[in-house]
């Protein structure tokens, strides 16, 4: 997840601080809000992305919770391979400054140092922030106050109007020449301060002058749920009226042989025979895993788990499908509805087709109404008929972000 990189004299190097727990964003399943998905894609990844492919940045090192490695390697992908991670502080300010230790073996000439949970950042801030910065001063891109401000009395009551004139509100990236900021975030630790908020007030603590340049209205930092359901929507605008959905399908068939159940779409059913064949064999759920994978072109199930495989012998089939749901889910896609018919002539399903629908909304993480599972005999015809075995058609809809091709 690291590299080593030797830099040139005029490098430019980023620090991305990204190890927050983010409790005023509220809990979600994806975890801190540096790793919610916004347009399909972490947060994280689209701000690491826009520094990745800017052409003046050289070495990029995050910051991240020490519990993080697994949700950063996954929500990043193969940007890993351009980045140097590091475990974050207790602080903004000492995951800062420990992100600046990994770089101070071999010094950039410039340093940025960026929000996480910022991704809106576009090129032309970086390169703004970039021109501002010499030897003795860094760059603060910052947006002027707006709105009147007011103080708060202890009572709750307005106690003045504050003049907004010459007022700024400070964003990121902050730039600054390497070694003065280094040495300012380790003097602060020494001397035990540990309130700074940005690292432009450390700047400025420690002497260091800092240009203001435009920062832009775009770049704003996600901080409540809110924010991120706004972001989530903004990315969800700029695409095309064509929205990407993609339908998959998937068949498979299993013979009998002696047994006392089968198992069908994750339910155990007595039956005087049992499913031959991969896995636990269960004809629905193995039909269903290909449906998924065909929805992003990742292949069949074999692809995956090999029958010859033999850790794959017995295991359950809801592995299969969790394992495909994922690969939707890590590919932006989110699925839609799943519908799964059973060929047979027995045992009977009817019964059987409220467990069966709990157990696949589980298994893909979507409502029950989002599931059906239907069945019908083949009226006595071939193989079906004759009762030596059971068949299944399953059908996938996943919605990806994007949009149609012209």
């Amino acid at each position: 997840m690291s590299k080593t990189t030797v830099p040139d004299m005029d490098e430019v190097a980023v620090v991305i601080v990204a190890a927050g727990r983010g409790e005023r964003a509220g809990q979600s399943i994806e975890g801190p809000k540096q790793y919610r998905r916004i347009g399909g894609k972490p947060v994280i990844a689209r701000t690491v992305e826009a520094f990745a492919g800017h052409p003046a940045i050289g070495r990029i090192v995050v910051a991240i919770h020490a519990d993080d490695g697994k949700l950063f390697a996954d929500a990043v992908g193969p940007l890993a391979d351009r980045v140097t991670v590091v475990p974050g502080g207790a602080t903004r300010q000492e995951s800062t400054r420990l992100a600046l230790l990994a770089l101070a073996g071999a010094p950039p000439r410039v340093v940025l140092v960026h929000d996480g949970v910022r991704p809106f950042i576009d090129a032309g801030l970086i390169d703004r922030t970039i021109d501002a910065i010499d030897d003795n001063r860094g760059a603060l891109p910052a947006l002027p106050v707006a709105d009147t401000l007011k103080r708060e009395a202890v009572d709750g009551t307005v106690s003045e109007t504050v003049a907004r004139a010459g007022l700024h509100a400070a964003q990121t990236p902050q730039g600054f020449p390497f070694a003065p900021i280094l040495a300012a975030h380790e003097r602060a630790c020494r001397s035990g301060k540990a309130d700074f908020t940005d690292d432009a007030a450390i700047a400025e603590w420690a002497g260091i002058p800092v240009k203001l340049v435009p920062g832009s209205p775009d770049n704003v930092k996600l901080t409540w749920a809110e924010d991120i359901a706004l972001a989530d929507q903004r990315f969800l605008a700029s695409q095309l009226l064509f929205p990407d959905v993609r339908t998959g399908n998937g068949y498979d068939v299993h013979s009998f042989e002696p047994g006392d159940h089968v198992m069908l779409c994750g339910v155990a059913i007595p039956h005087g025979k049992r499913l031959s064949g991969h896995s636990d064999a269960d004809v629905g759920l193995h039909a269903l895993t290909d449906a998924l994978l065909a929805t992003c072109g990742a292949g069949d199930i074999g692809t995956h788990f090999p029958p010859s495989d033999p850790r794959w012998r017995g295991v359950a089939s809801r592995l299969f499908v969790e394992h495909a749901a994922r690969i939707v889910r890590e590919r932006g896609g989110r699925i839609a509805n799943a519908d799964i018919t059973l060929i047979c002539e027995a045992p009977k399903i009817g019964q059987h087709r409220s467990a069966m629908t709990a157990a696949l909304a589980d298994m893909l993480g979507i409502a029950p109404e989002r599931v059906s599972v239907k069945a019908t005999t083949n009226e006595r015809l071939g193989f079906v008929g004759r009762e030596e075995g059971i068949a299944a058609i399953a059908t996938a809809s996943v919605v990806y972000p994007g949009s149609l091709p012209a």
